[in-house]
């Protein structure tokens, strides 16, 4: 066939590298993403990743619709007369828009069934997986749930944070959406449905529950922490009930017991961290309106023999 003509749907850095690899191949006819929203500090209004990677590109049109449900909407998409939208990292894409291309696929960047939703990234290192990958799969109304068309496995790091996954995966996401169209082109693809029975979920993540509760074991919490990081950031509370945000812990020990859970003390330039079973040491910290930081760093204007408990929560963080 001649060269398809594609709709990309993306928001966050991670689609980044998928629609420049689509546009250098085939280009891409139009994009679509979320309106500018406020962010920083100034909470001044700034364009999406994907809006300003399809800037610098000179891909026109962009559309920012606040309702994909929108009947203007779909009129000027099929105006386009696309042959397949790619989305990736995007919200649930209506029948009324489903039904425009020949081919819409989701790139999703798990090994579907396991881990549907808005988070799978970040519920694969809460869930102390080792290995995760990027699926593509047809289209339809149930979340991720379609046919499967391709996948790819890529194994998870030792200590790994949510934001160093995605990283390593933008990359296999690229490439997988490529292969993708270029088997659709070539009309070698076989979709497979998924199997049910071995779904699970990965809601969006929140910091109302983002918590630590520390009688947990080290492994746990280490996953926990690292699985929120960059975003929301898992917090504890400090003496005086200051919020403290923790990116990035080490595993000290494993098999510890005995003291309280939440107990802290300074080891020189280390934080180390009293969990129900092990320790941890705290890696990279953040405190209200400050930059994020090194434990090292945020110590050095503290006493070094300093100790103190951690407040636990009343209930474990919903995961």
């Amino acid at each position: 066939m001649s060269t398809p003509r594609i709709v990309f749907f993306g928001t966050p850095e991670i689609a980044v590298p998928t629609l420049e690899r689509l546009h250098l191949e085939w280009g891409v006819c139009a994009v679509v993403t979320v309106p500018d929203a406020p962010q920083g500090r100034g909470r001044s209004l700034r364009p999406s990743a994907v809006k300003r990677a399809a800037l610098e590109l000179g891909i026109a049109p962009i559309f920012e619709p606040t309702s994909l449900r929108d009947a203007s909407f779909a009129t000027a998409l099929s105006a386009l007369a696309p042959d397949i939208f790619c989305v990736l990292a995007f919200r649930i894409l209506p029948q009324s828009l489903l039904s425009i291309p020949r081919l819409a696929f989701n790139v999703h960047p798990s090994l579907l069934p396991k881990f549907r939703g808005a988070a799978p990234i970040a519920h694969a290192i809460i869930a102390g997986e080792r290995e995760t990958g990027v699926t593509t799969f047809v289209m339809s109304n149930r979340v991720d749930a379609g046919a499967i068309l391709l996948q790819e496995r890529l194994p998870i790091p030792e200590g790994a944070t949510a934001g160093d996954l995605a990283t390593l995966l933008a990359p296999l996401c690229a490439e997988l959406a490529h292969r993708t169209i270029k088997h659709w082109i070539e009309g070698s693809l076989t979709p497979l449905p998924q199997a049910e029975e071995l779904a699970t979920s990965a809601p969006k993540l929140h910091a109302e529950h983002a918590q630590i509760a520390w009688e947990r074991d080290a492994r746990s919490i280490r996953n926990f922490i690292h699985g929120h990081s960059p975003e929301p950031g898992a917090w504890t509370l400090l003496d005086g009930g200051v919020r403290l945000k923790i990116y990035r812990a080490e595993i000290i020990e494993e098999r510890s017991t005995g003291a309280t859970a939440g107990a802290w003390r300074m080891e020189g330039e280390r934080w180390i961290v009293q969990c129900g079973r092990g320790t941890l040491g705290l890696v990279e910290v953040q405190l209200p309106g400050k930059r994020v930081m090194t434990a090292a760093e945020l110590l050095r204007g503290w006493r070094s023999d300093r100790t103190g408990t951690f407040a636990l929560p009343m209930l474990a963080p919903q995961q």
